[in-house]
C-alpha cells in the first residue's frame, strides 16, 4: 500500500495505490494552508480507504522544483511518517508527475510550473522505451525564453495561466494539453514511485532533499 503526496505548489495532491488501483485521490489549491491542511488530508484520504498509517508500506513525495514552503511541509510530514512507521520513502521529481499524464509521442515535450515573478520551472523530455524520459536540463525561464528555446514541434504540459497559453498557442510549433489533463495528478506520482518501488530503488530518507527555484540559473536536480 503506498501513500503519494504533492505540495510542490498550491495544488496539494494525496493519493492511496495499492499497485493494482488507485483507492483514493484528492486534489485541491491549498493558497498557503498547507500546515492545517496537509495532515488533516492524509488523515481523511487513508479512512475513506479504511486504512491507517500502519496499513501503509511505502511512501512517495514530490520533490521539486516548487515552493520552498509547500516542498518543505511535504517532506516533513512524509519523514515523520516515515520515521514512526519505518517505512521506505520515495522522492519523485514534480516534473515528471506532469509529464506523466501525457500519452507518449515523437515531439519533444516540455513540463512547465509556474514560478513566480512571472518565470517558468521548464523540464525536457523525449520518448524512450514508450515512455517520457527527462533529458539532463532543467531550467528557469521566461515565457519569451522558453518561446525562443522552441526550435522544432514540442508538446507543451503544465500549470499554464490563461494568458501565458494565449501566447503559446501564437507558435506552430506548440502543440498545448488540454488544461484537464495538464494538471498535476497525485495518482501518477504513486504509479512513478510504485514502479521503483517494485524495483528496490528506494530513497536515503536522512539524505532527501527537495530542490527549489533558482531564479535566472539553470536549477539543480
Amino acid at each position: 500500500m503506498l501513500l503519494g503526496i504533492d505540495t510542490s505548489t498550491q495544488a496539494v495532491g494525496i493519493a492511496i495505490f495499492d499497485g493494482s488501483q488507485v483507492l483514493c485521490e484528492e486534489s485541491w489549491i491549498s493558497r498557503r494552508f498547507h500546515t492545517v491542511e496537509l495532515a488533516k488530508g492524509v488523515q481523511e484520504n487513508l479512512s475513506r480507504s479504511g486504512l491507517s498509517a500502519r496499513d501503509l508500506d511505502v511512501l512517495a513525495i514530490a520533490i521539486g522544483p516548487g515552493s520552498f514552503t509547500g516542498l518543505r511541509i511535504g517532506l516533513a510530514l512524509v519523514k515523520g511518517i516515515a520515521y514512526t512507521h519505518q517505512l521506505p520513502v520515495i522522492g519523485v521529481p514534480t516534473l515528471d508527475i506532469t509529464a506523466r499524464a501525457v500519452p507518449p509521442a515523437d515531439q519533444r515535450l516540455a513540463a512547465v510550473l509556474q514560478a513566480g515573478r512571472k518565470r517558468l520551472a521548464v523540464g525536457w523530455y523525449q520518448t524512450k522505451n514508450g515512455a517520457w524520459q527527462a533529458e539532463d536540463l532543467l531550467e528557469n525561464l521566461t515565457l519569451e525564453e522558453l518561446i525562443d528555446r522552441i526550435a522544432q514541434p514540442t508538446i507543451i504540459t503544465g500549470e499554464l495561466s490563461r494568458d501565458i497559453r494565449a501566447k503559446l498557442t501564437d507558435n506552430q510549433l506548440v502543440s498545448l494539453v488540454k488544461p484537464t489533463m495538464a494538471m498535476r495528478s497525485p495518482k501518477y506520482l504513486a504509479e512513478l514511485a510504485w514502479e521503483r518501488w517494485q524495483k528496490g530503488d528506494v530513497d536515503d530518507v536522512l539524505q532527501l532533499k527537495p530542490y527549489y527555484l533558482h531564479k535566472g540559473d539553470p536549477i539543480p536536480g
